[in-house]
């Protein structure tokens, strides 16, 4: 499951050279950023319903759906600006042993 992410990776940056009509993400990347963040909007908030909803009914399944969406077209949105995953995936290590208050605190000081 580990490569998941570079082989997505790799994907999207093939459809960026596919027509439109092709596939899903070439639609979205012929159609540019303002749409794709357009969709990360749309799932973020689709996955904040998930979340309130999975708290009372105790059944995680669409938030996790709702997350794989939202996950799926920020790696679109990166993509489209020249990013890869394995972008996300580095700066997650760099941040594993540092404390999230440390982290927050030295942002803001920049």
């Amino acid at each position: 499951m580990s490569n998941i992410l570079p082989a997505l990776g790799d994907i999207l940056e093939q459809r960026k050279h596919a027509e439109a009509d092709s596939s899903y993400v070439a639609s979205l990347y012929a159609k540019g950023l303002n749409k794709i963040l357009e969709k990360v909007g749309e799932e973020a908030t689709e996955a904040i319903l998930a979340a309130k909803d999975a708290e009372h009914s105790g059944d995680n399944q669409d938030l996790i759906y709702e997350t794989a969406d939202l996950w799926f077209h920020s790696l679109v949105a990166l993509a489209h600006l020249g990013e890869r995953p394995e972008a996300v995936l580095q700066e997650l290590a760099r941040r594993f042993n540092i404390s999230g208050l440390d982290e927050k605190a030295a942002r803001q000081t920049d």
